[in-house]
């Protein structure tokens, strides 16, 4: 045992649960069980080959030294033009940052503005990592409540009445992990007017979905619809999900050049640039064809329909219809008090999805991780074969609950 001591920082905070789900998965299958993996929040295609051709090329060319801080001249060009001919968001090139991925660019946006004494608005359905990066950085988050009564997302009324003195940020969330669900752009102006009367109060814009949509509705970004929160507004995205590029790092953000500036002094002392490999390919991916990313967002469309109708089919659960991303979060409150063929009672979604793993094979994630029950999340970035042997799966397992 030893005798050291680790910063509250780390001690506080927890070991991210879908990560935690993703290794269970991992240790039966070491152990020689066939589990079919549900948990899995990344996309299961390959980078397409002229991205890939484009980090190769940078790699033969000796594009393999540091940086700018906060990236290359061209991947800020190519982020630049993507927001504004996409979303309708015109920045300066000195108020977009690069990072190691999004979600560096969170927590770092977080460790430049929270601090002990400091609120952060997140709203329930939440991704399993932003309470604890509040918290990590001294923070309070203020749990709010979205439930299915309104399509999982914050209304302005619930937003007024969650900002103190206190708050620093509001998270935003969209399309949404776990529930797939988008605001509108009438939905943003509206949370923006509430934004705007409060000047204390940041709006973090996490929208590293945004080009996997379904929706009827056009995709918008609260900074394309309420420009004038150009000084409260942090807009994330990454090429990770679009693109299929989780391994290669790359996440950006448009925001107001004093807190831009405070993630790239930040980054200096962290991490001296991203990869520079990594941004030349980013840059090939944001003004490069588009058509790999439609292709892929069809098949995405094809999932979620397919896996929304079986699970929609079986008694005690039931699905609302994801706007984007890859995920469904279904409710298991049908289940909640039945007894499994083991005697064992189903107490909560933790329970459920433990007796899913146990007796059907399938791995997925309580709906408690992500601060709303009882719920479970299932992604669809995996094969239509093991969505519909996992959904029948669970079916069986259901219907031998008594």
């Amino acid at each position: 045992m030893t005798s050291q001591k680790l910063a509250n920082r780390v001690t506080s905070i927890r070991v991210s649960p879908s990560v935690a789900a993703a290794q269970k998965v991992r240790d039966l299958k070491a152990q020689g069980r066939e589990i079919l993996n549900l948990t899995v929040g990344e996309p299961d295609f390959d980078t397409p080959e002229d991205i890939k051709r484009a980090g190769i090329q940078a790699i033969e060319g000796g594009d393999t030294k540091y940086t700018a801080v906060n990236g290359t001249e061209a991947l800020r060009e190519g982020i630049q033009h993507d927001f504004a001919t996409r979303l309708g968001i015109k920045c300066e090139l000195d108020q977009i940052c690069v990072g190691g991925g999004a979600k560096q660019i969170l927590f770092v946006s977080m460790m430049a503005t929270v601090e002990e004494g400091t609120e952060v608005i997140v709203p329930a359905p939440y991704w399993v990592s932003y309470p604890d990066m509040v918290v990590a950085n001294g923070g309070t988050p203020v749990i709010v409540e979205c439930g299915e009564d309104v399509g999982f997302k914050l209304t302005p009324e619930a937003l007024e009445a969650a900002i103190t003195p206190k708050t620093r940020w509001v998270i935003l969330n969209s399309p949404s992990n776990p529930t797939g669900a988008a605001y509108s752009g009438e939905e943003l102006r509206a949370l923006a007017a509430v934004v705007k009367r409060h000047p204390h109060v940041l709006v973090m814009c996490d929208e590293i979905y945004d080009r996997i949509w379904f929706a009827d509705f056009k995709a918008e970004s609260i900074l394309g619809v309420a420009p004038e929160l150009a000084e409260q507004a942090l807009v994330v995205n990454g090429v990770s999900k679009s693109y299929a590029m989780t391994g290669w790092r790359i996440g950006y953000a448009v925001g107001p050049k004093f807190l831009i500036d405070a993630i790239n002094k930040l980054q200096s002392q962290m991490s001296s640039c991203p990869s520079s490999v990594s941004q030349a390919a980013a840059a090939a991916a944001l003004t490069g064809p588009q058509g790999a990313v439609d292709k892929t967002v069809k098949v995405y469309k094809e999932r979620r329909d397919r896996a929304h109708a079986l699970i929609n089919d079986i008694p005690g659960l039931s699905c609302t219809l994801p706007d984007g991303a890859f995920y469904l979060y279904p409710s298991c409150a049908g289940v909640i008090g039945k007894t499994t063929p083991q005697g064992k009672r189903i107490e909560n979604d933790l329970d459920f999805v433990l007796y899913l793993l146990e007796q059907a094979g399938v791995a997925s994630v309580h709906g408690g991780a992500y601060g709303l029950e009882p719920y479970f999340r299932i992604s669809t970035a995996t094969s239509m074969d093991i969505i519909e042997a996992a959904c029948a799966k669970i079916a069986e397992a259901v219907a031998e609950l008594t």
